[in-house]
C-alpha cells in the first residue's frame, strides 16, 4: 500500500481515495464502474446518451424517428433516462455492496434536468452521488438533495466554486459529497478554460487547488470534505506531497485515462489498440466542439480535418470595403456580392482547383471551403440534429421556445452525439472524435502494460494502491 493512501467515508462506507472518471458518451459503463466500486473505489456511470439494452440483452440502437428536432429530443431524453438507469442497475449488481456508485452528467447536454431527474427517482439508494460538469450547474445541489444523494460539482477554479457556492450550494451544504477540481490543461473531454486564461499555457494545479481549498474555508467547509483531483492523474507517487497535506485538506484522485484500457473497459478494441502507439503531444486541447467549450482529444485524421478545415476560411464583407475589393468567383455558385481581399481570392482559387469546391458561410463573416461530399455530410447532419445538447453551435438548436441559438449554424464544427456514439459502438477511430487525457501517452512507455498487457479493472486499482 502506498503510503498515505487511506480509506474515506463516503455513501455510508468506506472506499479508497480513488474516482473513476464518467467520459461522457458510452466510453464508461457498469462493467468498468461496477468492477471499479467492487475493487473498493468509487466507480463512475456515465449517464450521458447512456446504451439501454432489450430483454435479450442486446444494445438498443439510439434510432430517431421525429420528423422534428423537438419530438426527436424528446426521444432523446427517454433513450437518456432508460440507459443510465439500466446502466446503474448491472453497475450496482457488480458492486455487490463494495466501493459506491456515482453517476455522471453534464449540465450542458440537452434535457439535463429532466433526464436527472428521471434517472434518480428510478435508481433510489443505488446512486451514491452526482458528479456534474460542462457549465456552471446551479439547481444540481437543489435536484441531488431531493433524492437524498451527494453532488460533486466539477470545476476549474476557485472562483467558479465561490460563485456555485454562495448562489446555491451553500443551501444544501449537507449534500455537498466533494468538490471535483478538473485541470482544463490535462483532463480529457470538455475542460474548464476561461477566457481569461490561455490554453497555451498550463498553470500549476497545486496553487489553483490550494486557493479552492481557501475558497471552500471561507464558506465553513470543512477540510474533510474531499476535493477530487482529476486531469492527469496517473500514478499515486507523483502526487505524494498532496498526500496529508495541510494546505490541501483531504485529496481524493480520480482516473480518467486508465480505466479506458481495461479488460472491462467498454470502448472497442480499435480504440484500446490506438491508445497503446500514442506519443507525447498526440492529445490536441482544441476548440472545434459545437457545445464552445475547449475540449482535449487525439489528433486523429478526424480532428486534423478539423483543424484543416478552420484553416481554409477567409474573411469576407458584402461590399467593398478597404482591403476587401476583390469578388469572390469561386465556391459560391451563382450567389454575388462576397468581397474577398486579393490574397484570400487566390487562396480560395487554389482550393477550388484542388476540389474544395463548396463555400459555406459561418457566423463569422467568414467562408470555410470543403468538398461536395463533406458539405452534404455537414448538412445531413445539421438537419438530423436531436438536440443532445443545451445549445450547438454546429447545428443552432437550442433548449428554448424557438429551439434556436439564433445564430448561423457553424460548419467548422461537427455533430458530436453522431462521432461519439459510433467511436464507442465500433465505428473507425480514424474517423471519429476519440477523446483522452493528456497522459494518455504514457501507455506506451508504462512497465504496466508492456507485451500489450491489458489489466483488470482489480488488477489497475491493485495496481494503483501501490503507488505506480
Amino acid at each position: 500500500m502506498f503510503k498515505g493512501i487511506q480509506p474515506i467515508l463516503y455513501g455510508g462506507r468506506e472506499v479508497w481515495p480513488l474516482v473513476e472518471g464518467g467520459k461522457g458518451v458510452s466510453a464508461t459503463n457498469h462493467a468498468s464502474s461496477g468492477a471499479w466500486a467492487a475493487a473498493g473505489g468509487v466507480g463512475t456511470v456515465s449517464a450521458v446518451n447512456a446504451d439501454s439494452y432489450d430483454p435479450e440483452g442486446r444494445i438498443i440502437p439510439q434510432v430517431y424517428h421525429g420528423m422534428t428536432r423537438r419530438e426527436r429530443h424528446e426521444e432523446l431524453i427517454q433513450y437518456g433516462i432508460d440507459g443510465a438507469v439500466a446502466q446503474v442497475e448491472r453497475a450496482y449488481e457488480i458492486a455487490d455492496g463494495k466501493g459506491a456508485i456515482n453517476i455522471n452528467v453534464l449540465w450542458e447536454m440537452g434535457g439535463a434536468q429532466r433526464i436527472l431527474h428521471g434517472v434518480l427517482e428510478r435508481t433510489r439508494g443505488k446512486v451514491a452521488g452526482v458528479t456534474c460538469g460542462a457549465g456552471m450547474p446551479y439547481k444540481l445541489s437543489e435536484i441531488a438533495a431531493s433524492y437524498g444523494v451527494y453532488y460533486l460539482p466539477i470545476i476549474s477554479s476557485g472562483r467558479a466554486f465561490r460563485a456555485l457556492w454562495k448562489r446555491a450550494y451553500s443551501k444544501a451544504a449537507e449534500w455537498l459529497g466533494a468538490v471535483v477540481y478538473e485541470d482544463p490543461w490535462l483532463a480529457g473531454g470538455h475542460n474548464g478554460l476561461s477566457n481569461a486564461e490561455d490554453p497555451r499555457k498550463p498553470q500549476d494545479p497545486y496553487p489553483r487547488v490550494k486557493e479552492l481549498r481557501e475558497t471552500m474555508r471561507e464558506g465553513g467547509i470543512p477540510d474533510t470534505l474531499p476535493i477530487v483531483m482529476a486531469g492527469g492523474v496517473w500514478r499515486l507517487d507523483e502526487w505524494e506531497n498532496w498526500i496529508d497535506n495541510p494546505e490541501l485538506g483531504q485529496i481524493v484522485f480520480q482516473f480518467g485515462t486508465r480505466p479506458l484500457l481495461t479488460q472491462e473497459s467498454p470502448i472497442p478494441p480499435g480504440w484500446k489498440a490506438r491508445l497503446m502507439t500514442l506519443e507525447e503531444g498526440d492529445i490536441l486541447l482544441h476548440r472545434f466542439s459545437p457545445t464552445g467549450f475547449y475540449s482535449s482529444a487525439v489528433r486523429t485524421p478526424f480532428l486534423r480535418n478539423l483543424e484543416a478545415r478552420s484553416e481554409r476560411q477567409i474573411a469576407f464583407t458584402k461590399e467593398p470595403l478597404g482591403d476587401h475589393a476583390f469578388e469572390l468567383d469561386v465556391g459560391i455558385g451563382t450567389k454575388k456580392g462576397y468581397w474577398v481581399t486579393k490574397g484570400d481570392l487566390q487562396h480560395a482559387r487554389e482550393w477550388h482547383a484542388a476540389g474544395l469546391t463548396e463555400a459555406l458561410k459561418t457566423p463569422d463573416e467568414t467562408l470555410v471551403f470543403v468538398t461536395p461530399e463533406e458539405k452534404k455530410t455537414i448538412r445531413r447532419d445539421q438537419a438530423e440534429c436531436m438536440g443532445c445538447l443545451s445549445q450547438c453551435a454546429f447545428s443552432s438548436w437550442a433548449d428554448n421556445e424557438k429551439n434556436s441559438t439564433g445564430r448561423l449554424a457553424d460548419p467548422r464544427s461537427f455533430c458530436i452525439q453522431k462521432t461519439l456514439q459510433d467511436i464507442a459502438h465500433g465505428g473507425p477511430v480514424d474517423k471519429n472524435l476519440m477523446f483522452a487525457g493528456h497522459s494518455a501517452f504514457r501507455f506506451k512507455s508504462d512497465p504496466f502494460y508492456s507485451n500489450g498487457f491489458v489489466p483488470t479493472v482489480k488488477q489497475l486499482v491493485d495496481r494503483i494502491l501501490t503507488g505506480a
